[in-house]
């Protein structure tokens, strides 16, 4: 399931797209004929959570990777692409298993980037004071508001509740104000630690909590369960994360 890290990367490896004129477009979509974007000169890419945002200055595309999509860069999978993007240094953009769509430039604006966990102008002021103006939002329920962390995954959220040694049921009102302020700057740093594993490879050899079995400060089983609002599910130890109500 792609996170911000993920997409991060894909903003890291097409960052020499922009500026470029798209050549060629094929691709099997409902709501846009990708004849529309020859010719267009992409003038920015943009992340945003699970969003990937192509701007040109006719027609603005939002690419999302719901719980499976994938992408490749000057390379293909063995499946037709939901989009293909050609340009014109010979590179492309294949994003497969996606929901793509126009978005119009009032849509674009709205978009808050600085609930971008890994976005230059992410503001974690402003993420806190969201999580203040919100006493009973559980903190499992938090970490995956889009509007205050976006770009936060399930795996961010389990491990970043486990190095913070807090339950995922604990209320936001309860809180202290040390726990409230880690929460938002864990929840950041985790996501850059989890892009490094990532590009070397090692995603899933620094997990502590998410799919594990038995916690490794405490010894002792992991609880499982899906929890809160967003139903997903949470690994976490009744011992070592503190339960705030």
């Amino acid at each position: 399931m792609p996170e911000g890290p993920t997409l991060y990367m894909l903003k890291e490896q097409t960052t020499r797209f922009v500026g470029q004129e798209i050549v060629r477009a094929s691709g099997n979509l409902k709501t846009l004929d990708p004849a529309r974007l020859v010719g267009q000169r992409i003038t920015g890419l943009h992340t945003w959570g699970k969003h990937f945002l192509i701007e040109t200055p006719d027609v603005i595309l939002r690419v999302h990777f719901l719980l499976f999509g994938t992408y490749r860069i000057d390379e293909d999978r063995d499946k037709p692409p939901r989009l293909s993007i050609g340009v014109e240094d010979g590179g492309a953009m294949n994003f497969y298993a996606c929901a793509i769509r126009e978005i119009d430039r009032a849509t674009f604006d709205a978009y808050d980037f600085s609930a971008d966990v890994m976005g230059t102008t992410w503001d974690p002021v402003k993420a806190r004071k969201k999580l203040r103006a919100a006493p009973d939002m559980l903190t499992c329920d938090a970490l995956l508001d889009q509007e205050i962390f976006s770009g936060v995954g399930n795996i961010i959220k389990n491990e970043v509740l486990f190095r913070i040694r807090v339950h995922p049921l604990s209320t936001m009102g309860a809180l202290p104000a040390p726990k409230l302020r880690a929460l938002v700057d864990e929840a950041r740093q985790y996501s850059f630690d989890f892009l490094g594993w990532k590009k070397a490879f090692t995603l899933k050899e620094h997990w502590l909590a998410h799919a594990k079995k038995i916690c490794p400060r405490c010894d002792i089983p992991f609880s499982k369960a899906k929890l809160g609002m967003s139903d997903r599910r949470s690994f976490y130890c009744e011992r070592c994360q503190k339960r705030y109500t």
